[in-house]
């Protein structure tokens, strides 16, 4: 037999859905709620179902997309395939810097959660050795293997929507029992701008689906279960939201200044022993986070290395345990570098600006890909131009509610990308897609 040499494909329908929820379910849920009810009071559950129209129309254009794709690579590849390196070098970087920044963000996260446990994780030393436990376990265990990193994966998923269900459904019980503690909300009439606003952060707590694709390398049958796992996935966490979004503006007098919503209104009616079993979650779901990105971020410059629009080291795969092993430590170690250094400021907005251009990319690839491969072997979606139109939309008028300081960083991204196009351009490569 011949010896294998390239990634292993282990990740399957339900596991691929399993790290999608994993990367969206990270710690926005235990924040965003009280931001969201701040824009929109009563309207704040309702506001998820615009946003799921909104994530829907653009999942269904990469569902489509992705499925012609048997490699890893995610949207770099796609836009590599669509319109050619510097595009895809442009969204490659994007993709991969924006990742490693969110990322730290919620490694410092990850420490103010746990100091309410143990103060003295904030302090400079402490604080540097817990981060270097943390992320140096979740590389030494996807170095290892993805299958192990994919359990890994799996394990905090369950365990964080265990959870998240014990607090949606003790809550829903305690208003269906004790309706006295059901606050009465003031009727509001949210402003154009306020509905902006909190969609583009209802869209920070979905995204993380499309990061997920980056892995597709391993995945076992790309056409059929990317439509099956995004859309399961985008649903499952919907109802997940929705339903905490409710408890929160329903337990909570005046939830839109609530620092920790999910927590204070556990408070309201859980045992207070069982208060921080939900505080326990937010590290959890955190950690979870941290573990998925680990899992599908390093694949991004693996699949630059190997196009050649990236150095070559980075695509090396591990003899033994057919992983990207040097992109995994090289993520690592720049994601341990931002922890350590940094803080977390207002990476969420950044974060979204992010994703809008990439998902920008991928609805424009749509027609392309069809132009280029019309008999490919993909899945295929009815009205695909109609919708693909819809999103290019969607992302251009929620990128025009950005701030100049987002611009700014999307700017010096794109500058980078630039003298990474200038090095890789008269680099030849044999590279035939596969679709």
């Amino acid at each position: 037999m011949k010896p294998q040499t390239g990634l292993v494909r282990t990740i399957g329908r339900w596991s691929l859905a399993a790290l999608m929820v994993n990367t969206m379910v990270g710690a926005s849920i235990f924040g965003l709620p009280a931001l969201i009810a701040a824009r929109l009071g009563p309207w704040s559950p309702f506001g998820f179902l615009v946003a799921f129209a909104v994530i829907a129309v653009i999942a269904a254009c990469m569902a489509e997309v992705a499925s012609q794709f048997q490699d890893a690579g995610g949207p770099y590849l796609y836009t590599r395939v669509a319109f050619g390196r510097f595009l895809a070098i442009q969204n490659g970087w994007l993709t991969w810097l924006t990742r490693i920044a969110a990322a730290s963000a919620v490694a410092n996260l990850f420490i103010i959660y746990l100091a309410e446990f143990f103060p003295a994780v904030t302090k400079p030393f402490s604080r540097a050795a817990v981060l270097i436990v943390l992320i140096g376990f979740l590389a030494a265990v996807n170095y290892r293997g993805v299958a192990g990193g994919n359990q890994l994966s799996n394990l905090f998923t369950v365990t964080k929507i265990s959870l998240l269900g014990f607090f949606v459904i003790a809550g829903i019980a305690a208003l269906a029992f004790h309706p006295n503690i059901r606050v009465n909300l003031a009727p509001i009439h949210p402003t154009t701008s306020a509905w902006f606003e909190a969609v583009l952060l209802m869209m920070y707590s979905y995204a993380g689906f499309d990061a997920a694709l980056i892995a597709s390398g391993e995945t076992r049958d790309t056409r059929k279960d990317i439509p099956v796992a995004l859309f399961s996935a985008i649903a499952a966490t919907t109802l997940l939201y929705v339903a905490v979004q409710y408890l929160v503006i329903h337990t909570i007098p005046n939830a839109g200044a609530s620092v920790a919503p999910v927590v204070d209104s556990a408070r309201r009616f859980l045992p207070h022993w069982a208060v921080p079993i939900v505080a326990a979650g937010t590290l959890i779901s955190a950690y979870g986070y941290l573990s998925a990105n680990m899992l599908h971020t390093p694949r991004v410059t693996f699949a630059m290395g190997d196009r050649g629009d990236f150095p070559a080291i980075f695509a090396r795969i591990h003899s033994r345990f057919r992983t990207p092993h040097v992109s995994i430590v090289i993520f690592a170690a720049l994601l341990l570098i931002f922890s350590i250094a940094g803080d977390f400021p207002g990476n969420a907005m950044l974060s979204i600006v992010s994703r809008l251009f990439v998902y920008g990319s991928v609805a424009a690839a749509l027609p392309v890909l069809r132009k280029k491969h019309p008999n490919a072997n993909a899945f295929r979606l009815r009205a695909g131009v109609l919708i693909s139109a819809l999103a290019l939309l969607f992302t251009t008028v929620l990128i025009t509610r950005m701030h100049r300081g987002e611009f700014l960083v999307i700017a010096v991204t794109a500058a980078l990308a630039f003298a990474n196009w200038l090095w890789a351009r008269n680099r030849t490569i044999g590279f035939a897609p596969e679709t």
